[in-house]
């Protein structure tokens, strides 16, 4: 079962104009026959005329000649007709042709217009490229005309330091001291002289001293 309902069914590609093109060759076909048959029987119908001729038969001659002559003028009629269905087929086929043409066109013409598009974004990424780097350079001009070479021998400096500091940060694992951080704040000195000691220890002093000096 799954091989008849597994297939998909092929889509078909005939159109309407190719039904018409295929009918209007079997009719051109036809004709052709019908020709082919009729002179045959033009060359037939000839050849008893004369036989009967021959024989003395003179109007039953004459009335095949007649029927001859009407043989040939639907055979002229043929003719015309075989003409038209040609012209007619040749019509309708180079009108496909025609349309496969204009088809192309119009895929050609998107296609160009989206590369056109793409192109329109290129370049417009490129100018918005260009346009930063001439900001740039007008910032790097600007910067280069108002700084010194003493300006930028301090810039460097201070860009070394940084740099030193971090590695300083990285190799401790401590964090680095603010910059603006400010000198450690003491506590005032008195201005007045500190009290002497108590009077019972100036006296114990001096008894010290007497005993030192015997």
């Amino acid at each position: 079962m799954g091989i008849f309902f597994g297939k998909h069914k092929k889509v078909s590609r005939v159109t309407e104009q190719d039904k018409a093109v295929l009918q209007l060759k079997q009719q051109r076909d036809k004709i052709k026959q019908y020709q082919k048959r009729i002179l045959v029987d033009l060359e037939n119908e000839r050849q008893l005329a004369r036989k009967l001729l021959q024989d003395g038969r003179k109007e039953r001659a004459k009335l095949l000649l007649r029927k001859k002559r009407f043989m040939e003028q639907m055979l002229e009629k043929t003719d015309g007709q075989l003409t038209n269905l040609e012209r007619m087929v040749h019509d309708i086929e180079y009108a496909q042709i025609e349309i496969q043409v204009v088809e192309g066109l119009k895929v050609g013409n998107e296609s160009l217009k989206k590369l056109h598009e793409a192109m329109d974004a290129i370049e417009k990424i490129m100018d918005e490229t260009q346009e930063g780097i001439e900001k740039q350079r007008e910032i790097d001009d600007l910067l280069s005309g108002q700084l010194t070479a003493e300006d930028d021998e301090a810039v460097l400096a201070e860009l070394e330091s940084l740099v030193a500091e971090d590695e300083a940060k990285a190799v401790l694992g401590l964090p680095s001291v603010p910059a603006e951080m400010g000198e450690p704040v003491l506590p005032d000195v008195p201005s007045a002289e500190p009290a002497g000691p108590p009077k019972k220890a100036r006296k114990e002093q001096k008894t010290e001293e007497a005993l030192v000096a015997s």
